[in-house]
């Protein structure tokens, strides 16, 4: 329900004056009201999963998020659908959950998942004891492993090692997070429910132990809104703790760093783990065309500015190659930093010792009645997590109806399908109409896709412009990493009238900055002249570093 009263007095001076003048006095002006069952805060995969299993239970909700669709850890992973071997060690129940989400997930949302299987392999000077013991910890946990030869091993996937002392093959897939959130929330809101996306949550007005109120703020057009629901969910990831302290509640919120690699190769068919205990650059995952390589855990302090450094690269990619050697040698185009959001103790020992099981904090403890906190976990078991979350808000409210995101088939949205790695080859080539030019060469993204995209974004009442275009495909991720391709689709935009004014000229240099965020840690050879190419093209052509958006 919507409101948005404007309360004006109207003062006549005819009757006073021979001046025929209406003079209008505005007294109070309420912002815009927004009613509904439940409030959610975070637009990753569990606040986007939480909205699809309310709204199969016919619930509706309202999603805010700050930025976009997998602005968090949803969107700064490896892409692991984790078979559980990963956890068998130390994390039991971890581990038996991964085992049975992924095998739900590969049931319900096969279009988003490559069942690419994986290998766990050690090389010579690994700890032979933990390799002895892993069999065993697999059976505890019901996890399948299957030794292997290492000549089969080494037959399977060429590029391994030729120092493998040890092999085991396990149900390990590879997983597209950004697919998987944008067919959950377009499934939601066909069922009724409201995406709020660039819209965050600055206050809570409590009153009597229960949130009455929350004001949020768009932040494209500064507008204030207030929400009323009756149940509030922060499903905000490593922010959780941010969003608690405004009603007052406490969450020991711990962060963890991760960094990872994009090569610009598909190096293997399979995942490759590493065989031994958790540790950095422990795992390759191939996905679509790429593979991603990492990853690391640096525990951090805040949350402003999460970047790679060249530290880290270098470790990352030394390690790495013990078990992939050319990983020393291969062409990267990217490096991204995600924060792992952990719930724990100041204990001192390493974040890898925090459990990945999630926290679900009711905080009635905290004297909040209408308020629940759901963080930690992992994208694997994201599903189990909004399921979870929402039997507890419904039995709330008295709902009686069940979960049945474990029964019903996530659709595939149309609109969805170009954040796969290289699946704009895949679609365009076989259907592609004679006039419909390719604006990104590198992912091959048609003008029709970006059609489809701006279209879905505009239903949102968004502006379609190339920063989130670029959340929901391939944009800007191949070889020249948005080079080539984002002054053409900007030029696209306007042609379009789909941007006017200065806008393009805003969401580029952020588009760019964003990029650039992940190369300069990346920057050698080859790609050091890439990127001199690229500036001669943005600043030397287009001056866009001499373009003010606030004056142009």
């Amino acid at each position: 329900m919507l409101t948005n009263n404007v309360h004006i007095l109207y003062f006549s001076f005819k009757q006073i004056t021979n001046i025929n003048i209406i003079v209008h006095l505005t007294i109070s002006i309420s912002m815009k009201t927004q009613q509904t069952d439940i409030l959610i805060i975070g637009g990753g995969a569990t606040g986007t999963g939480i909205a699809r299993d309310l709204a199969l239970r016919g619930v509706n909700s309202i999603l805010v998020e700050k930025h976009d669709i997998n602005a968090g850890a949803s969107g700064g992973n490896h892409g692991l659908l984790h078979s559980g071997a990963r956890y068998v060690a130390k994390d039991i129940e971890s581990a038996r959950a991964c085992k049975k989400e992924a095998d739900i997930l590969k049931r319900m949302a096969p279009h988003c998942i490559e069942d690419t299987g994986g290998l766990f392999v050690a090389v010579e000077g690994d700890d032979e004891k933990f390799i002895a013991d892993f069999p065993q910890f697999c059976q505890k946990s019901g996890i399948p492993c299957q030794e292997m030869s290492i000549d089969d091993a080494r037959a399977q996937e060429p590029v391994l090692s030729k120092h493998l002392i040890a092999a085991y093959q396990v149900e390990d897939a590879s997983i597209d997070p950004f697919r998987l959130s944008l067919e959950n929330i377009s499934q939601a809101q066909d069922l009724g429910s409201t995406y709020l996306q660039h819209t965050s949550v600055k206050e809570f007005v409590v009153e009597s132990n229960s949130i009455k109120t929350i004001i949020a703020l768009n932040h494209i057009t500064g507008e204030e809104i207030k929400i009323e629901a009756s149940q509030i969910i922060n499903a905000a990831g490593a922010w959780a703790g941010e969003v608690a302290a405004l009603a007052g509640c406490h969450i020991n919120m711990l962060y963890s760093k991760g960094t990872l690699l994009i090569t610009q190769d598909r190096l293997s068919t399979k995942v490759i783990n590493r065989l031994r205990p958790a540790g950095d650059a422990d795992i390759l995952v191939p996905g679509g065309t790429v593979s991603i390589l990492g990853t690391t855990s640096i525990r951090i302090d805040q949350l402003d500015d999460i970047r790679p450094t060249v530290q880290e690269v270098d470790s990352i990619i030394q390690e790495g190659a013990l078990m992939v050697p050319m990983l020393e040698d291969v062409r990267y185009t990217r490096a991204f930093s995600g924060v792992r959001p952990l719930v724990g103790s100041d204990s001192g020992s390493g974040d890898r010792s925090v459990s990945r099981e999630f926290s679900l904090i009711d905080h009635t403890k905290d004297k909040i009645d209408n308020f629940i906190t759901i963080t930690g976990g992992k994208l694997t078991t994201y599903r189990q997590m909004a399921e979870k979350t929402a039997d507890m808000v419904c039995l709330r409210l008295g709902i009686n109806e069940a979960c049945s995101t474990h029964l019903v088939p996530l659709p595939a949205a149309h609109a969805c399908q170009w954040t796969e790695p290289g699946g704009g080859p895949k679609t365009w080539l076989k259907e592609h109409a004679p006039d419909d030019q390719l604006l990104c060469e590198c992912e091959m993204i048609p003008q029709s896709a970006i059609d489809e995209i701006a279209n879905d974004i505009k239903k949102q009442h968004e502006v379609p412009d190339l920063i989130s275009i670029g959340l929901r495909s391939r944009v800007g991720k191949g070889t020249c990493q948005g080079s080539f391709c984002s002054p053409r689709i900007v030029g696209y935009l306007y042609d379009r009238e789909l941007i006017d004014g200065n806008k393009g000229i805003i969401s580029q240099k952020e588009f760019l900055k964003e990029r650039w965020k992940g190369q300069r840690a990346i920057y050698w050879g080859d790609q050091l002249a890439q990127s001199e190419l690229s500036e001669a093209i943005h600043c030397g052509l287009f001056s866009l570093d001499l373009q003010n958006p606030e004056t142009t």
